[in-house]
């Protein structure tokens, strides 16, 4: 198995084989969260106005360089799903928006075998998947902050997959310890801005919370977060 680390929007373009797409800071990390609450289906969706097109029973999950959408109904905050909970994503549709996590997995789609949704919750579980289906070739690629400029979460988010998958070592108390003193998340730590909760950090760190991986499938025209937790 060749393993290729690569960042960003370039990254998620030259991607191949099977791709591990992360985002700690939050996409990946809320969507396994509202599948927790029992989601119907998440949707994968780059384009604001056909996400607005599609809000007709549907919950609009999602930021735009960070900022909240109007006309949707939630930022992409990991704390925000947590405190909304079960009886608001129950056995609904959710149609998911953001700038880094979100259009990275759909460019990685266009031209991958297969493409997954990474970030430390779903880490030992994605690179389970990634073992039994030993691929030629994964890319994993940290898309960073607004798929322009590396952060350190996706990057040792990075790093913990590929030490699951080889022996490589991996610390993740010194990756907390870059990780808090970044820009990336002092944004969150301020807590001077309501759609950057403070607890969204605390949060994205903690490792292997589910025993699924996340997989993007294209459907009928639409992209789809699809839980799996084996091959099959």
């Amino acid at each position: 198995m060749r393993i290729k680390k690569l960042s960003l929007g370039k990254g998620a373009q030259s991607a191949e084989g099977l791709a591990v797409i992360i985002d700690v800071f939050r996409a990946f990390s809320c969507e396994p969260l509202m599948f927790h609450y029992g989601a119907r289906a998440v949707i994968l969706e780059a384009d604001v106005a056909r996400c607005l097109a599609m809000r007709a029973g549907a919950v609009l999950v999602g930021e735009r360089d960070g900022l909240p959408i109007p006309g949707f109904d939630l930022t992409n905050s990991p704390f925000l799903i947590i405190k909304k909970g079960r009886p608001f994503f129950h056995r609904r549709k959710i149609i998911h928006r953001t700038t880094s996590g979100v259009t990275g997995a759909l460019a990685a789609l266009e031209r991958c075998d297969d493409v997954l949704l990474a970030s430390f919750l779903t880490a030992r579980a994605t690179a389970e998947y990634v073992r039994q289906k030993a691929p030629r070739t994964v890319s994993i690629v940290a898309m960073g902050n607004r798929a322009v400029s590396k952060a350190p979460e996706d990057e040792f988010c990075a790093d913990y997959i590929e030490s699951l998958l080889t022996g490589k070592p991996y610390d993740h108390i010194e990756a907390v310890r870059e990780i808090v003193r970044h820009e990336t998340a002092r944004k969150f730590l301020r807590g001077d801005k309501p759609y950057y909760p403070r607890e969204d950090p605390l949060i994205c760190l903690q490792r292997d919370l589910f025993d699924f991986t996340l997989r993007a499938e294209r459907k009928r025209g639409l992209v789809r977060a699809v839980p799996v937790s084996h091959l099959g």
